[in-house]
């Protein structure tokens, strides 16, 4: 048990210190802030564990994360409309998933977050590439080596493995539901 909170750790400490990937989870915020005032939305998806992550964060975009009682945060969980999902899978291909979800909704204000442990997610990254054709922001967590094609900001958790890394992808995007509540809402406060 104690080589895993090790593990846990040293992953936490190395991002503490990583002050590039601190720089680019702090350029995201900054970004998502300017286009939810502009009227964008966030669009967050993955698979597996990191559907759980997406539908976790986007939770407390809506519903207030430390702020309650807050004008909710515009965002939708692409993962949780099993429907579609499984429409698209059956008469397109798993890949497409959530392409075609999401090219029925973005537009150029919008950002579109994608979490996935290894970036090489065939569905995501399609997804990103699909994002990027509509010149919406886009940003993925991952962890080392992930995909950076068609990604504008890659937040990768120093780590390949993948308990480690959906551990820190919750971190961040406490991090970043704090931040943009903040931002949003703090900062507006007379």
């Amino acid at each position: 048990m104690f080589d895993i909170l090790a593990e846990h750790i040293d992953v936490i400490e190395k991002i503490y210190g990583d002050r590039q990937l601190i720089t680019r989870i702090l350029a995201v915020k900054d970004e998502i802030i300017k286009r939810i005032k502009e009227g964008g939305k966030i669009y967050i998806f993955g698979n597996g564990g990191s559907a759980a992550d997406a539908q976790h964060i986007a939770t407390e975009l809506i519903s207030g994360f430390k702020i309650k009682n807050r004008h909710p945060i515009p965002c939708i969980c692409l993962n949780t409309n099993v429907s579609a999902m499984t429409a698209i899978g059956n008469d397109w291909s798993f890949d497409k998933i959530f392409e075609l979800q999401l090219s029925s909704i973005v537009n150029e204000k919008d950002i579109v977050i994608g979490i996935s442990t290894s970036g090489k997610s065939a569905n995501v990254l399609l997804c990103f590439r699909g994002a990027k054709y509509i010149d919406a922001m886009t940003v993925l967590l991952t962890g080392e080596g992930g995909e950076s094609g068609y990604v504008d900001y890659v937040l990768s958790v120093p780590s390949d493995n993948t308990p480690r890394i959906q551990e820190a992808h919750i971190l961040i995007g406490h991090i970043l539901c704090e931040l943009i509540e903040e931002g949003l809402y703090v900062a507006a406060l007379p």
